[in-house]
């Protein structure tokens, strides 16, 4: 459902008990750590819940906001052209991905992860207000901003603080983390069903305003713990020095001021938004790779290891630009293409939401996960290298686009359908999305950690960009070559990347 997420900083503390002996104690050892919570910290249950019901707001948010865009004004919607409107949600999806590397840099220099991630948590629930209580373009603006900025900064923090709950050699860690990973799945599941019925039966505002509910719910409950977090994470770990601050406020206050000289002159526009996004991402990435190659402070082991990344880096994108069109072009084909009349028992007959499609990947998720964990861990050494599974993963993801030509001329497409698409992707994703994170952290010189994590983010943000530039180009007249052209060159793609396997796996020295 969502790409992995990174530990930034390792601590010391024991656990999020609220015991400030406990706290305070360097001698704490894993036999007196708080199990309150199915064996894990106590704080992991409420950090689970804010995650569940931040994955609640913004995928519950995320798949109503397209319709809502380009429905006509007699439907509630704004009547934006629908290429425009995809190309909207592209450029959010990966700017969101933009500003969480943003996000790391005020957790790390001004604000420590915490308040980070605290701020960010209030930024979301304040968009999608914006979202449910502004009317027309400019709530639509604000709260779109407002919720990119905020999911950004927490997604760069919240992992850190799971992490924070657990001492050096506790064995529960990944136990924790899997908890907290399926609070994820489970937001992600529950926010496209609640909301889009809420949608569909009272109408958009209603829909956004439950997201803003659920995000409110999350931020209550975690507000009144959020001091029994260990102390490390209230703190900054590299304060930006006070003499450094002029400087960067004029670098924020003069991009403000581009963005809005950009807009007024006619540079930078809604229906070029998702162009702008892909282009900033693809120079990012070009600088930060250049900076890493060029550098004097890594060895030549760690020159081959960036390099055997740059492959990987095209590949993440090209599946992510697929897999992220779940909420662009299978929204709309949910909405003209689909047969959502149902006849259910007791009910009769009803039209399921349009938005119901998007629940079918965190289902699976939840489902396969399991499996695919089990898969790897009776393989061991056996298993497929890192370059492998990420050639399979983008092979599958373009194999499920194929899945769409065989409905090309049926009217009516079952949602079974869809959900056949969304299996093959999510098999695709679990091949690629869990090992990418991991692997820019192996891969990553000793000199820059944080700079391989960016580029896996912008991997992540040029892909979800992408996904909403090339939704521009779909229609229902053209979906042979739009899913045949699209599917065909990522199956080439994961090809590439499995013969390529063998040199990539070389270049990693022994990373991976």
């Amino acid at each position: 459902m969502d790409p992995p997420k990174v530990h930034h900083v390792a601590v010391n503390s024991d656990s999020g008990s609220g015991d400030p002996a406990q706290q305070d104690d360097p001698d704490t050892t894993v036999t007196t750590q708080d199990r309150g919570f199915f064996g894990q910290p106590r704080m992991l249950a409420n950090l689970f819940s804010i995650e569940l019901w931040e994955r609640f707001s913004f995928y519950g948010m995320q798949v109503i906001v397209l319709i809502y865009m380009y429905f006509e004004t007699t439907k509630g919607g704004l009547g934006i052209d629908q290429g425009v409107a995809a190309g909207i949600v592209g450029a959010y999806g990966g700017s969101v991905y933009l500003m969480s590397i943003l996000g790391g840099w005020v957790a790390d220099r001004l604000l420590g992860s915490e308040r980070t991630m605290f701020v960010s948590a209030v930024l979301i629930m304040l968009g999608h207000l914006a979202l449910a209580l502004v009317p027309a373009v400019a709530g639509l603006t604000a709260g779109l901003i407002l919720i990119a900025v905020g999911s950004g900064g927490l997604k760069a923090t919240i992992t850190n603080l799971v992490g924070s709950l657990y001492a050096p050699g506790d064995t529960r860690r990944d136990a924790g983390f899997s908890i907290f990973y399926m609070g994820i799945n489970v937001g992600g599941l529950i926010g496209p069903l609640l909301t889009g019925l809420a949608q569909k039966e009272i109408g958009f505002h209603v829909g956004f305003g439950l997201a803003a509910f659920g995000m409110a719910i999350g931020l209550g409950q975690y507000a009144w713990t959020r001091r029994s977090l260990p102390r490390e994470v209230h703190h900054v770990p590299n304060p930006l020095p006070r003499s450094a601050y002029p400087r960067w406020i004029a670098i924020a206050v003069g991009s403000i001021v581009v963005i809005i000289a950009a807009v007024l002159l006619g540079w930078l526009t809604p229906g070029n938004l998702a162009d702008v996004v892909v282009g900033l991402s693809i120079i990012g990435a070009i600088a930060l790779f250049a900076i890493l190659l060029a550098s004097k402070n890594i060895t030549t082991r760690e020159h081959d290891r960036v390099k055997s990344f740059i492959p990987m880096f095209i590949g993440s994108a090209a599946f992510w630009a697929l897999f992220q069109q779940q909420f662009t072009v299978l929204t709309i084909y949910s909405d003209t293409r689909l047969d959502r009349d149902l006849s259910l028992p007791f009910i009769g007959s009803w039209t399921m939401p349009i938005s119901w499609v998007n629940s079918f990947n965190p289902f699976f998720i939840i489902v396969l996960a399991p499996v695919f964990a089990a898969l790897w861990t009776k393989l061991g050494h056996r298993q497929p290298v890192t370059p492998t599974k990420f050639g399979l993963g983008i092979a599958l993801m373009g194999s499920a686009f194929l899945l769409f030509l065989p409905m090309a001329d049926v009217e009516g497409v079952p949602v079974l359908w869809t959900g056949l698409i969304m299996l093959v992707a999510t098999c695709g994703e679990l091949m690629l999305s869990p090992v990418g994170l991991s692997l820019a952290t192996k891969l990553a010189p000793q000199a820059y950690p944080v700079m391989m994590v960016a580029l896996f983010y912008l991997s992540v943000a040029l892909g979800t960009a992408l996904s909403g530039s090339l939704a521009g180009f779909y229609s229902e007249a053209n979906e042979v070559p739009y899913f045949g052209i699209l599917g065909a060159v990522t199956i080439a793609i994961g090809a590439l990347m499995l013969a390529l396997a063998k040199p990539i796996e070389r270049l990693m020295r022994g990373a991976d």
